[in-house]
């Protein structure tokens, strides 16, 4: 249940992102996605759940190209959590989660009782229990987040794909995040790539880090990609300078 990257080239508008880059996100491991701002982290992300175009190569989604997928196929495949805040009036974050369900229920989304049980779970795990009928609309953008990746959970897929899940939690919040994430990976085998400006939580927790720097992606193992040299470079920008040591950015200039 592993996605695949195969010599894929990706743009934005007229501006090369990737070119013929290859990589394979396995079960069982968590992976950050790094980059500059607008390097295309949220593009190849929603390339992967099959919500862009490739300029040239594949993506295989569970050993399937994921041109050759049907939208139910997908669905089951891969859930994607966006960077969009959905705050739709009155609507309960229980029933906003159980959308997350929709693959699995009948043509007129009727919930079974496995449905249900994978709805509280799913809201168990990010903490949002007491908050299951409170109306959207009345959330912070942090529990917006976390009722959003709750979504993603329910849908019960092989692969999850964040796209800066961490964006709008304090810190705390954001290493119980990873954190959930890493046991989700490691104990339920699902293949999980996210993306994120965190750099100490992509070195410190995740298994892999795929660092995009155009039109190259550098895929490493965490302990590997933190000795490269390659995030120092990239990041290496005038005023801007990425400490090994303490892995955090700083600036250099004023």
């Amino acid at each position: 249940m592993s996605v695949t990257l195969k010599n894929i080239t990706l743009s934005y508008g007229s501006r090369v992102l990737l070119r013929d880059a290859s990589a394979r996100f396995l079960p069982g491991t968590l992976t950050a996605l790094v980059g500059r701002n607008g390097t295309g982290k949220s593009t190849l992300l929603r390339a992967v759940a099959g919500l862009g175009t490739l300029a040239a190569g594949e993506v295989e989604l569970c050993g399937k190209p994921l041109s050759t997928l049907t939208p139910h196929e997908r669905a089951v495949a891969a859930s994607f959590v966006t960077t969009d805040k959905v705050r739709i009036a009155n609507l309960p974050c229980e029933d906003a989660v159980a959308l997350g369900r929709a693959p699995y229920t009948n043509w007129i989304g009727r919930m079974q009782q496995t449905d249900r049980a994978a709805v509280a779970r799913a809201l168990e795990l990010v903490g949002m229990t007491s908050f299951a009928r409170k109306p959207m609309d009345t959330l912070s953008d942090g529990e917006c987040q976390r009722i959003l990746i709750a979504r993603a959970l329910a849908q019960d897929t092989p692969v999850i794909l964040l796209d800066e899940p961490t964006a709008f939690l304090d810190l705390p919040n954001r290493y119980f995040l990873a954190a959930l994430l890493l046991r989700l990976a490691h104990e339920e085998g699902k293949c999980i790539l996210f993306s994120t400006h965190d750099l100490d939580i992509a070195l410190d927790l995740c298994d892999a880090v795929a660092l995009i720097d155009p039109p190259v992606l550098h895929h490493l193992p965490s302990a590997e990609m933190a000795g490269s040299g390659r995030i120092e470079r990239l990041f290496d920008a005038e005023g801007i300078r990425f400490d090994a040591a303490t892995r955090t950015i700083r600036r250099t200039k004023k």
